[in-house]
């Protein structure tokens, strides 16, 4: 029979299997400081030579990086799920933009599902405190904190779905959001009338969640989502009607 005498685990493995798993689940975040070697190895519970050994390996596998009188930091390891070629084709294309977006109404639709369903409380008050600070936000009218508050909103809902690979996936995606390659989210935020609309819309998602309804919870998600790809159309629809006055006023200047 294939058994095999049980080892005793290295302090070291330990800790560097702890660290993997806060990494993989998305606790430690990319670019996130862990604490100073004495406070994280009391934490632990282990040596500081122990602690030294984890971080040494997880440094060499990319996982960690030292910044020289800064300290230790979780690695970049989402990088992008695109070539810079094909980001550049989205950026240029406004299909790549309504792809995404339908893309996202499926994905954060199952991830408020799977939240309302396996969640903790912890997760819950995440979500809770979040929304709580897009309220706060919105009543100082800052777009610039409301939209980024919107991808910490929907990315928390992803962290507490409890799936490893959609919370990875989404994170890139959610990169190129941020750096406007889709579209630019804070030009919504701008428009009182929205803000109220998306504020209404972040509260039936969070209230689906905070009472553990995934039909209700994703119902929302998917309402906020139709909403954001007809304002968009309808943005996309005026710029144009705008760039054609814009070429005929041209056109009848130059006549004259």
């Amino acid at each position: 029979m294939p058994f095999r005498q049980i080892q005793p685990e290295k302090l070291s493995t330990a800790v560097t299997r702890q660290i993997e798993k806060l990494i993989l689940r998305g606790i430690l975040r990319p670019g996130e400081r862990l604490p100073a070697e004495r406070e994280l190895a009391e934490r632990l519970g282990v040596s500081r030579p122990s602690l030294r050994e984890a971080v040494a390996d997880l440094s060499e596998r990319g996982l960690l990086n030292s910044r020289a009188g800064a300290g230790i930091y979780v690695a970049d390891v989402l990088g992008s799920a695109f070539s810079d070629a094909l980001i550049a084709l989205f950026a240029d294309h406004d299909e790549a933009v309504f792809d995404y977006l339908s893309f996202r109404r499926d994905m954060e639709g199952l991830a408020a599902e799977r939240a309302a369903r396996l969640g903790s409380d912890t997760d819950l008050q995440v979500i809770k405190e979040v929304f709580e600070q897009m309220e706060a936000a919105h009543q100082k009218r800052n777009p610039a904190d409301e939209a980024r508050l919107d991808a910490d909103f929907h990315l928390s809902i992803f962290e507490a779905s409890h799936n490893v690979v959609m919370l990875h996936m989404m994170r890139s995606m959610y990169q190129l959001l941020h750096q406007g390659v889709f579209y630019n989210r804070q030009i919504m935020f701008k428009q009182r009338t929205t803000r109220d609309m998306l504020l209404g819309q972040h509260r039936a998602i969070n209230d689906g969640l905070q009472s553990r309804d995934p039909v209700a919870a994703r119902a929302a998600v998917e309402a906020h989502l139709d909403y954001v790809e007809a304002s968009l159309a309808e943005n996309r629809k005026a710029e144009r009607h705008e760039e054609i006055a814009r070429q005929r006023f041209e056109r009848v200047k130059g006549r004259t």
